[in-house]
């Protein structure tokens, strides 16, 4: 299950964030890639705000967890990219944020996704400009589990307005 997006604007890719929330679950997980700058954290403010998260949202690279709880389903936003060992994701035990009740969305998570539920969503982040002036960016979204499979179709149906056409 495979999707290619669009974003010409920070503003699509939190509207994309936004749209995607609508089906996100508890004990969910956003395995998120992509360079620095290609809109990680930008694509979470989206998702954020969709859940109905009031806190404001910020990348949690040197804190390596925001939690954002105000929402319909709590948020644990993590980041791994300055981890160098497997034991230091080990022991930020990520099964148990937000006593798993939450959404898991991992920054630099395909460092890691040996360590995470194979029921995932891979949001894969690229920027097309490769001057870096543009914020048009490539969002491939892969749903990986049976838990994806049957909600693929609306997800499909909801982010049809970025949908790269074929």
């Amino acid at each position: 299950m495979d999707l290619a997006l669009r974003s010409g604007t920070a503003d699509d890719t939190r509207g994309i964030g936004e749209a995607l929330a609508e089906f996100l679950r508890p004990h969910d997980v956003v395995v998120l890639t992509g360079e620095l700058g290609a809109g990680k954290t930008t694509l979470v403010q989206g998702i954020a705000h969709g859940l109905g998260a009031t806190e404001h949202v910020t990348s949690p690279t040197f804190t390596l967890v925001r939690e954002y709880i105000s929402g319909r389903v709590p948020v644990a936003h993590v980041d791994v990219y300055r981890l160098e060992r497997v034991q230091d994701v080990v022991d930020l035990t990520l099964d148990e944020l937000l006593d798993g009740e939450g959404v898991l969305l991992v920054e630099w998570g395909d460092a890691v996704e040996d360590l995470l539920d194979a029921q995932r969503l891979r949001v894969e982040l690229t920027g097309t400009d490769p001057t870096g002036v543009s914020d048009e960016r490539r969002i491939e979204l892969t749903g990986e589990g049976a838990s994806w499979e049957a909600r693929w179709e609306a997800v499909e149906h909801a982010l049809d307005a970025w949908e790269v056409s074929a």
